[in-house]
């Protein structure tokens, strides 16, 4: 049990103790601007009471790369039942834009930097007359804070101690959460499961065996996924894990796997191929399910009567997670009992304290990204 709200099976490996549980207490007493943002204490650079002349927007168009749309993303698309309103996400170069005719939108344009170069072509590309636009950027004269002077659209300052992966409980995401409609405070539940031993056993449990994996050599992280609203945040994780700790030619590969489609694609490689792989298994327990129809069931196939998609689902995770033990396979499991903002909440704040943990144990620095910097520097010069 990680919470009351999500099942936790940990990788069975026998390990040696660390002295994670010091790390983490040097971690939490530190002024460190990632993890208050996840806390109730953290205050964002806009009030309710600002964005209020926004809420009657129902088509909303977010423009962004990487952290600045994938925490949202995971956001909208967990919790998509609760929303009311279209949110539509520019987060790549396409060479050909869809059409919304006749919609009245509101663009919410974000980059920390301000001057990510596929953002600002896609404000020139996706952005129309007349739009209402409203801009998250640092508060200095980059690229599209001199734009948004120049379009005379409000402008919220993006907290510069923050980068654009670990900004998803920050304005980045809490503001278009506001705009959804949802309780954004429930998403704050990082005060509460620093003092939650259970949460914080097994969470250094988890790092401490995630770390042995690697000094065995295992270095793709693939993620079984068995709920199809949860892709984007494991596209959010994929992004936190790969960009945060690959360095020093050390790092893991995070793989999203969705389930049960690639038991027929990749799952024969997952249990026979090369073995330096380990695996999360993640489903989430739905109140409602398509059910299967019994007239049409041939004698043969009278297990599926009275059955849903979720129960078949189910048990082809634990089908799959008894074949991986019997093999030896490691793996850990989540297993989410209600798809909501505290839940939610509780899953970011568990990722983004394993990603900062597992970067002092492989001594690398978890909040920056060199590398990437090397090719903005190199399109740039190309462009000129």
């Amino acid at each position: 049990m990680l919470t009351k709200g999500i099942n936790f099976k940990n990788y069975k490996l026998k390990i040696k103790s660390s002295n994670l549980v010091f790390k983490l207490n040097t971690i939490l007493k530190e002024k460190n601007e990632v993890l208050n943002s996840l806390s109730r204490n953290y205050k964002n650079n806009f009030s309710k009471k600002k964005i209020k002349k926004y809420k009657n927007y129902t088509n909303i168009k977010l423009i962004g790369m990487g952290g600045s749309t994938l925490g949202t993303q995971a956001i909208y698309e967990f919790l998509k039942k609760k929303i009311k309103k279209n949110f539509i996400f520019v987060d790549n170069l396409q060479s050909t834009q869809t059409r919304h005719a006749r919609k009245k939108f509101l663009n919410i344009i974000i980059s920390k930097s301000g001057n990510t170069i596929e953002t600002i072509a896609n404000v020139n590309v996706h952005v129309k007359k007349n739009e209402k636009n409203l801009f998250i950027t640092e508060n200095k004269k980059n690229s599209l804070f001199l734009l948004a002077e120049k379009l005379k659209s409000e402008i919220i300052h993006h907290n510069n101690y923050i980068g654009g992966r670990y900004s998803v409980l920050s304005e980045v995401g809490m503001l278009p959460a506001e705009l959804m409609g949802l309780k954004t405070s429930q998403f704050k539940q990082f005060n509460l499961l620093i003092k939650n031993k259970k949460f914080i056993n097994s969470l250094i449990l988890n790092v401490n065996a995630t770390y042995a994996l690697i000094k065995k050599k295992k270095f793709n992280s693939i993620i079984i996924n068995y709920d199809e609203n949860s892709e984007n945040l494991f596209k959010w994780y994929q992004q936190l894990i790969a960009e945060s700790l690959g360095k020093k030619k050390k790092g893991l590969l995070p793989i999203v796997s969705n389930m049960p489609k690639d038991n027929h694609s990749l799952m024969q490689l997952y249990l026979d191929g090369f073995q330096n792989n380990f695996f999360t298994f993640y489903y989430v327990n739905e109140d409602s399910s398509l059910k299967i129809k019994n007239n049409l069931l041939l004698k043969s196939q009278k297990f599926l009567k009275n059955k849903n998609l979720s129960d078949i689902i189910y048990s082809q995770k634990k089908a799959t997670e008894n074949v991986f033990s019997k093999k030896n396979i490691p793996f850990r499991s989540f297993e989410i009992k209600k798809r909501d903002e505290k839940t939610l909440g509780e899953l970011f704040s568990f990722f983004i304290l394993e990603t900062i943990l597992l970067g002092k144990l492989l001594n690398v620095n978890p909040y920056d990204q060199p590398a990437v910097e090397l090719i903005k520097q190199e399109t740039k010069k190309i462009l000129i």
